[in-house]
């Protein structure tokens, strides 16, 4: 008898429990996008390979870093080691290393024109067979990114591919190789040892 009075007593409570309200698209689309936009950046660290192409203006691959405000790039050409307050940029052609402020814009003239804010996009998404499909469109005053296609794996959640326009041309970036968690902070330590060899120039405070 006891044990019968139980059960009503919590079906009772769970039919007094609000249930929560269904998510919109956009709701759904948000969610989406963060948990994966937690997955690149978030505390745990993250790597991944990358294939961009800035249509008419350049294309380059690599293999990035990321961990807090840490990150670390390889490419054919260019090498970045930023370890939070330092940030150490090697051209293997010129043989220069340069040392930044992290937040510099002198160090990537490209950099600047990416600037994301993931609050300034209304969202929406799609199902595809290549994974989720997220779309960000920028509120009408958002500079800089107007329009971003983001494919997620419904699996993973680890992200595939990205398109983005930025003014008048598109971009496009290929993501393979992604992994998220266990990255050492020595990842991100500059190997000074290696490129002694190299000019140096100091460009922080400038």
């Amino acid at each position: 008898m006891r044990t019968k009075y139980l059960t009503m007593l919590v079906v009772s409570m769970l039919l007094t429990i609000p249930a929560p309200a269904k998510e919109t698209n956009a709701q759904q689309a948000r969610r989406i996008f963060d948990h994966t936009y937690n997955m690149v950046f978030g505390s745990q660290g993250s790597t991944l390979h990358y294939y961009v192409n800035i249509i008419g203006i350049m294309k380059v691959e690599g293999t990035i870093w990321y961990k807090g405000k840490k990150s670390r790039f390889i490419e054919s050409r260019y090498l970045s080691w930023n370890d939070g307050e330092k940030d150490f940029w090697v051209d293997k052609k010129k043989k220069t290393v340069t040392l930044y402020d992290p937040d510099s814009p002198k160090k990537d003239k490209y950099s600047s024109k990416f600037a994301f804010n993931a609050d300034d996009y209304n969202y929406s998404w799609e199902n595809s067979e290549e994974g989720y499909v997220i779309n960000l469109d920028a509120r009408r005053s958002v500079k800089g990114i107007k329009h971003v296609k983001a494919i997620i794996d419904k699996k993973t959640r680890a992200p595939l591919s990205l398109k983005i326009k930025l003014l008048w041309f598109w971009t496009t970036v290929k993501i393979s190789r992604f992994k998220s968690g266990n990255i050492s902070d020595a990842t991100f330590v500059f190997p000074a040892s290696k490129y002694m060899d190299y000019r140096f120039y100091d460009e922080r405070g400038k």
